[in-house]
């Protein structure tokens, strides 16, 4: 009776992992999947070339802004509480703007979305802890699990966003997430860990409007930069306008009684280093993956559907390296060394790409080097992501999720704005021309290729060695499981 007791709680775990992954799944998903539809959505929406972008930034900018707040609430009001709340959310801001007839809804139903995002990514990775963090081998795979879901819903994005487009209508890019939102909800009453509503306290309204307004300010100011300029007034008033927030947002911190962030946050071994591995992480892949999309398009003439399907070897990889490879390299050498060996694997990866040529082909020039640049990701994901989470206490299990998915979001938005000015000069913006855009995107590619070798000399001077050969030490899960908080 008790084995089976205790088989019963080992397959809800499991189930309720798989929620979890889907959560991860969705948030990276709606980050990709309306790149192919965004033409259909400006000549139906009146959308101009210039504000077309805000289609993807209206999401991100809330994504991005509001994820340390998502981590605290989930300390504060528990977190499948919040979990629930931010499936609700997402599903809100779908319908919103799946049926939207004008510009400023639909950005409206975007802007929702990323809010939706924002209180399920943090929330998610704080129920992973409380099932999995009182086992650290059952925690590394089910960070693997969970870790491979983010590639997966990148690629499947762009795969999904071009035959939906092409075979239904644009709208069903936001209508797909209806059905699983639904699921979801379900599933949250039904798996995740119930208990106390969190920890007590008070939501810091002051800190979480500086950090949040502070993070979209220079979110707003880098992805607008390749567009206005580096030195024009815009960009400088908005990072201007950021560093003020921030600088506000640090003090506040300092000497509130309950503050949003506990600065002395950062003193925890390794918790530091782990986020700053994930910020060049991401400042190096995002990159890479936005331009390779172009390349294969722009200049090898690839359509859309196609396209998607190039990159699944690369995610298969990604998929395989994490759930596979990676917990093994951890359990043998801890995991700074799968660390710094992933981002400089990365960055050979990213090195041989820049080798693109006007007239190349998919098997030699892109192929093998994604390959290798997808080995290192899934090498350096997993170890950076589980210390991050893992060194925080056990009541600040949500706000380290949120720093970490911060961490990797303000990561990706400086490296994608960065490697776009890069392209600019050399020549990406000049479309029809299979040499200026191929000169262009090898260049980001190499700017790319810096931020990973950047980020595995300082992962390999910053990060100290795990006490023992073995996974993230769950520091911040306690002994939860299913059933209790």
């Amino acid at each position: 009776m008790t084995t089976t007791v205790k088989n019963q709680r080992s397959t809800t775990r499991w189930w309720a992992l798989a929620l979890i992954a889907t959560a991860q799944f969705m948030v990276i998903m709606d980050t990709s999947i309306i790149g192919v539809a965004l033409p259909r959505m400006q000549a139906d929406l009146g959308f101009t070339q210039h504000n077309l972008s805000w289609v993807f930034n209206a999401y991100v900018i809330a994504l991005g802004g509001l994820l340390l707040l998502g981590g605290r609430l989930a300390d504060l009001f528990g977190a499948r509480r919040i979990f629930g709340t931010g499936w609700f959310v997402l599903l809100a801001g779908s319908l919103v703007a799946g049926l939207a007839g004008s510009v400023g809804v639909e950005l409206t139903g975007r802007a929702i979305q990323g809010v939706g995002a924002a209180l399920i990514a943090p929330s998610a990775l704080t129920l992973l802890m409380m099932i999995f963090g009182a086992n650290p081998k059952e925690l590394t795979k089910a960070l693997a699990l969970y870790g491979a879901a983010a590639p997966a819903g990148g690629t499947a994005g762009v795969f999904l966003g071009g035959v939906i487009t092409e075979y239904i209508s644009w709208p069903w890019v936001f209508y797909i997430n209806i059905p699983i939102a639904i699921i979801a909800l379900i599933g949250n009453r039904v798996l995740m860990p119930g208990g106390s509503l969190g920890s007590r306290g008070s939501v810091d309204v002051f800190g979480a409007l500086t950090v949040t307004l502070g993070l979209a300010a220079a979110v707003y100011g880098i992805v607008r930069a390749p567009e206005a300029g580096w030195g024009s007034g815009e960009t400088w008033i908005a990072l201007s306008i950021a560093a003020v927030l921030l600088v506000a947002f640090v003090i506040s911190q300092g000497v509130r009684r309950e503050p949003l962030m506990r600065l002395s946050i950062f003193r925890t071994p390794n918790l530091g280093a782990a986020n700053l591995a994930q910020v060049l992480l991401g400042g190096a892949w995002i990159p890479m993956w936005f331009f390779l999309n172009l390349y294969l398009q722009q200049v090898l003439e690839y359509t859309a559907f196609p396209s998607g399907a190039a990159l699944l070897p690369m995610t298969g990889l990604i998929m395989l390296g994490m759930i596979v490879l990676a917990p093994r390299v951890i359990g043998k050498f801890g995991p700074k060394v799968p660390i710094v060996a992933g981002l400089l694997t990365l960055a050979v990866g990213l090195g041989w790409l820049s080798q693109i040529r006007p007239d190349g082909n998919y098997w030699a020039d892109v192929l093998p080097a994604s390959l290798v640049a997808a080995l290192g990701m899934s090498l350096a994901f997993i170890p950076s992501l589980g210390t991050a989470i893992s060194s925080a206490r056990p009541e600040e299990g949500g706000l380290a999720a949120g720093i970490v998915n911060t961490s990797y979001q303000v990561g990706s938005a400086l490296g994608l704005a960065a490697m776009t000015a890069v392209a600019a000069v050399y020549g990406a913006d000049r479309l029809g021309n299979a040499s200026a855009l191929t000169n262009g995107f090898s260049a980001a590619f190499i700017g790319a290729a810096g931020i990973a070798l950047a980020g595995a000399i300082l992962a390999f001077v910053t990060l100290r060695m795990s006490a023992a050969a073995g996974e993230p030490e769950p520091a911040g899960a306690g002994s939860a499981e299913p059933g209790g908080n």
